[in-house]
């Protein structure tokens, strides 16, 4: 077997600044600078070159294959599959994908190397300024975090905006609850995951977010919350004792918007891979596939083993997670709301409800409901229709 060309060229550059250094034209510690090598380093090339020839300055190894190498036909196999297939993956998530699917054995770093040398991948971009971490909440509870991340998440289906509201735990990184909505960030969106959360987990002690029009009033662009003024989730967070903490900058919400990367980062690819070009197709698959392998393989536990989540109990949240106005009722007992009127029944002990101050609930699934105090006036469908009470 003969040597590359690249070796026989080294091995030639080698000789001739040996002869220069022999015939006097250049001193060894020249010839050293010249080759990259050290002066012990020289002495042995010298010799060997003395002794043996040229023959002795070829290095051998590049002779014999190693017998680690990876089949050539492996490699290409790997480069096909990530072209043909896996194209935009980044390189941890198709290294995953492709041990697990395809009974690829090679390690990260080298999957790695091989799609950046076949120029399949970019290398990485170097980073920012140094930043000190905040760590992690310790008790699991203890800090969610809620966003939502606008994107063509179905790339089966281009021109196509939806936006994946996520719930994530502060201490453990898991997703709680993700959910694709062709709604943007509703109020009701977000009071429909707090739901699910709820439910499922219990009462966080704090819920972090950004200052989106359904978090918080901001009078001015960019400025604070205004005082005293809460929104409908913010009313809603209140009578649960959940603190509520605002982000006022990306960087202050990074755990966020990292998860959000990831999720733009895999999802996206997943989803294509699945041939999935439906909304309820799509949350289907990240409730049964997509969260579990997401927790699983980015999930920590938590500092300290207790949780910090509180039972429900008697809570109810159709009360609480709603969208709720003041209204006066009309004269003729009519309450107006979201442009619906809701006529009032004649109420046992009152002659009129006319002029009362009562407060009507537009809950999750589109009914309404008119209170006073404790007590309940009515209730009615999406269209103003009165409901049949049990």
């Amino acid at each position: 077997m003969a040597y590359p060309r690249d070796a026989v060229e080294r091995a030639m550059k080698v000789r001739d600044v040996i002869l220069h250094a022999l015939a006097g034209k250049l001193t060894w510690i020249q010839a050293a600078e010249i080759l990259g090598r050290s002066a012990r380093s020289m002495r042995r090339l010298r010799w060997k070159f003395e002794r043996y020839g040229v023959d002795e300055l070829y290095d051998r190894r590049r002779r014999t294959p190693s017998p680690k190498r990876a089949p050539v036909a492996e490699v290409q196999r790997v480069l096909t599959l990530y072209r043909e297939r896996y194209a935009g993956f980044n390189v941890r998530h198709f290294h995953q994908l492709a041990r697990r699917h395809h009974q690829v054995r090679f390690c990260y770093a080298f999957v790695n190397k091989a799609l950046q040398s076949a120029g399949l991948v970019a290398p990485h971009r170097p980073r920012g300024r140094h930043r000190r971490r905040r760590e992690p909440r310790p008790c699991f509870g203890e800090l969610l975090h809620l966003d939502g991340s606008r994107h063509q998440w179905l790339s089966l289906v281009p021109g196509q905006w939806f936006t994946l509201l996520a719930v994530v735990d502060d201490a453990t990184t898991h997703v709680l609850y993700a959910q694709l909505t062709s709604g943007g960030e509703s109020v009701a969106a977000v009071m429909t995951a707090l739901r699910a959360v709820l439910q499922r987990y219990g009462l966080p002690m704090a819920l972090y977010t950004d200052r989106a029009h359904w978090a918080v009033h901001t009078p001015v662009a960019g400025g604070g919350p205004a005082p005293g003024r809460l929104t409908q989730v913010g009313r809603a967070l209140a009578r649960l004792g959940i603190e509520h903490i605002l982000g006022y900058s990306p960087q202050a919400r990074g755990r966020s918007e990292r998860v959000n990367r990831t999720l733009q980062g895999r999802l996206v690819n997943e989803l294509r891979v699945a041939g999935i070009t439906s909304v309820a197709a799509a949350n289907r698959y990240l409730r049964e596939q997509f969260i579990p392998a997401f927790n699983a393989e980015f999930g920590r536990a938590p500092t300290q083993p207790a949780s910090a989540f509180v039972p429900l109990g008697r809570v109810d949240l159709e009360q609480i997670l709603c969208v709720e106005h003041e209204r006066v009722v009309g004269r003729d007992n009519v309450v107006t709301a979201d442009h619906v009127a809701l006529q009032l029944a004649k109420q046992r002990g009152r002659r009129t409800c006319a002029g009362l101050r009562v407060l009507v609930r537009r809950h999750l699934d589109g009914h309404h409901s008119v209170w006073f105090g404790p007590r309940c006036f009515g209730r009615y469908g999406p269209s103003g229709q009165p409901l049949r009470t049990v």
